[in-house]
């Protein structure tokens, strides 16, 4: 996958293209409905396939004091994008400038001075220009005009009768089921750091962690999870996932530091200060508690360590597929 930033030209080879729009935060199902239908459209049309998204997300600009929501940071987004198969990501700068661009003047200077689309896939619910004023019939009247077509993709629905949406996701995460955020997600949902330096208070109680701070991620329910965890040096898709126990919280036992994932690895020995650890939430244990001295404390961690194995052990719920995975 080429990746394009506009901070350099559109390269030639690209215009043309047939484009998934959207911030594309998570790469959930329905993202990967609309990117499997470029994709389609690309290989019958004989042109490339794309994505366009913004960074950073419209809402960061907006409400800069908003909690964190992100469900993926833009490196993590490029290479769940590159794993579509799609030929090309552009990342789209979203500033003030392109905030106010009118509906009609976002057609004419994005779509299509900038990439010459000549075709572009969406959401049913797609609004874009200044103060979200254009949507999907607007739209195809300014590509019937300009020369690219439209095609909008139906949400994709989610097991409980809504529909798959980032939103959606997020409040699944802060409820503490990640198995469900998984079943949108068609992955278990991940997170990642660099591996800071604590008061190596969980080394003392011999269960050393990882310290990982979340930045603008999304926060889910404080408490206990059975996580698995890569250690990601070379970055290979083969490298292992160690098995794992994690608190989310603020550690009201021993010292509130600001919320903190704690990472204890299961049966695995090494210095991992510094290095970057991605992080999948798969089982929620229990709800974060402030427990009577360290001995209790001690007690509960080699508790949850037991039933996090258990967990990871256990048979999962089947996670769906990504739709329509190649043209």
């Amino acid at each position: 996958m080429q990746i394009w930033r506009d901070s350099h030209p559109a390269p030639s080879a690209l215009r043309g293209a047939a484009v998934a729009i959207g911030n594309m935060d998570g790469m959930h199902l329905g993202h990967r409905a609309l990117i499997a239908k470029a994709r389609r459209i690309a290989a019958t049309s004989g042109t490339p396939s794309g994505v366009l998204s913004f960074e950073p997300h419209p809402r960061l600009l907006f409400q800069p004091d908003a909690e964190p929501f992100l469900l993926s940071e833009i490196d993590e987004k490029l290479a769940l994008l590159a794993g579509t198969g799609i030929d090309a990501g552009f990342v789209q700068s979203f500033d003030r400038a392109l905030s106010l661009l009118s509906a009609e003047d976002f057609v004419a200077e994005i779509l299509v001075a900038k990439f010459g689309v000549s075709h572009v896939v969406i959401g049913e619910d797609f609004h874009f220009g200044h103060k979200r004023g254009g949507d999907v019939a607007l739209l195809r009247r300014l590509g019937e005009s300009a020369g690219f077509g439209v095609t909008t993709v139906a949400p994709v629905p989610a097991p409980d009768g809504g529909v798959c949406s980032s939103s959606r996701i997020r409040s699944l995460l802060e409820a503490g089921k990640p198995a469900e955020a998984a079943g949108l997600l068609g992955r278990y949902w991940a997170l990642s750091g660099i591996v800071e330096r604590g008061d190596q208070r969980g080394r003392l109680l011999g269960f050393p962690t990882a310290n990982l701070r979340l930045g603008r991620l999304q926060r889910p329910l404080r408490g206990v999870y059975a996580v698995e965890a890569r250690i990601d040096g070379a970055g290979h898709e083969q490298d292992p996932w160690h098995a794992g126990v994690a608190n989310y919280g603020r550690r009201p036992t021993v010292n509130d530091r600001g919320d903190l994932l704690e990472v204890h690895l299961l049966d695995f020995t090494g210095d991992l200060y510094g290095r970057r650890l991605i992080v999948r939430l798969i089982d929620f244990i229990r709800p974060e508690k402030k427990f009577d001295g360290l001995d209790a404390l001690q007690a509960q961690i080699a508790l949850d360590s037991r039933t996090a194995r258990d967990s990871l052990a256990a048979p999962r719920p089947d996670i769906p597929a990504a739709i329509g995975s190649a043209p």
